[in-house]
């Protein structure tokens, strides 16, 4: 992995106490080869560089769902910087090759050598995110880990395949960690994702070219029925014209459907007094009908059902709700550190 970095450092202008003027750090790295957006709240940009006596104890991590840009979760992580009162970074990391990078930076990295075989894959992201933590974090640095959607599903992977993580707590939102396909929402797109994703390769193709201003209005006309639409997922999803981007998204959801199948028991059972699950009450991806049978499974587990409304893509109108839910479960684990 190359540790070039574009824009790192460039902060937008704060004036501390108000959670909209908390700076944000944005950084694009290629991370096992691939474009890799990183978002990053609080004074600590590079935790391999700080001072151990200023070095924080503790670091949240958002691991995204699908689409899995970073610019989604800006209202998220800056509300949760806020919750934590700035005592602790608040990070979120793309997945690979689903943010469009800036100007002079590829998707790929410019490179005889393959770090990963399929890195845009399933499989490929969560070695892309375990990649991530053993370059950009210490190894004794304890985690919170926050998972959304499929991202859930990388969280739980990443614990089984790297139990030397410092990991305090996973916590688990609107998880789709089994059946996908099955799922209401899966056996609509099944077919799609699998088999006629390229048939919409062109017609963004098409788009991509459209000018700015009417990209912006397509993407307000499709949230229309949001009340209060976050505007930094208005901003984000004009990463959504452009064909490679929306190539690896399609790509990743595709490979979901197929090996999201068998919720992983075990590693839940090895990991239940770390994890806090969140399910959503009407979610057409992971519905009612799986929270109630994990519930059984694990009576003794965290296991929440949601009883705010919130959506499944939380990140489009509820970032401040989830954050403010978050920071109160996660106290009890901070005043042990």
């Amino acid at each position: 992995m190359t540790a070039d970095m574009l824009g790192a450092g460039a902060a937008e202008s704060t004036r501390p106490g108000s959670e909209e003027q908390i700076p944000l750090y944005e950084e694009f790295i290629y991370c096992c080869g691939a474009a890799t957006q990183v978002l990053k709240c609080g004074p600590w940009k590079d935790l391999l560089e700080t001072e151990s006596k200023t070095l924080p104890g503790l670091l949240f991590l958002i691991i995204p769902g699908n689409p899995g840009l970073a610019g989604y979760y800006r209202t998220f992580i800056r509300a949760l910087y806020h919750g934590l009162n700035g005592q602790y970074p608040v990070w979120v990391v793309s997945h690979a090759g689903h943010c469009k990078p800036p100007s002079g930076m590829g998707m790929t990295e410019d490179t005889d050598i393959k770090e990963l075989e399929d890195v845009f894959g399933l499989h490929g992201q969560i070695e892309h995110k375990l990649d991530f933590l053993r370059k950009n974090v210490p190894k004794d640095m304890k985690l919170v880990l926050i998972g959304h959607s499929i991202g859930c599903y990388i969280t739980l992977e990443m614990m089984k395949r790297a139990s030397e993580l410092q990991v305090l707590c996973s916590v688990l939102l609107f998880p789709t960690i089994e059946r996908m396909a099955q799922s209401p929402q899966g056996k609509l797109l099944t077919p799609v994702l699998c088999k006629l994703r390229y048939i919409l390769y062109m017609p963004v193709y098409l788009l991509s070219f459209l000018p700015e201003r009417v990209k912006t209005s397509m993407v307000r006309f499709v949230l229309r029925g949001l009340k209060c639409p976050d505007e930094a997922s208005i901003v984000t999803s004009l990463n959504l014209f452009s064909v490679d981007c929306v190539a690896n998204v399609l790509y990743m959801a595709s490979q979901e459907m197929m090996k999201v199948v068998e919720r992983d028991s075990t590693t839940i059972k090895q990991n239940l007094k770390k994890l806090i699950f969140y399910y959503g009450v009407a979610d057409n991806w992971c519905p009612q009908q799986y929270f109630e049978e994990i519930k059984m499974d694990f009576p003794d587990g965290d296991i929440r059902l949601c009883e705010k409304g919130i959506r499944h893509a939380f990140v489009l109108d509820a970032s401040r709700e989830m954050a403010a839910m978050i920071t109160d479960w996660v106290q009890d684990i901070l005043t042990r550190l």
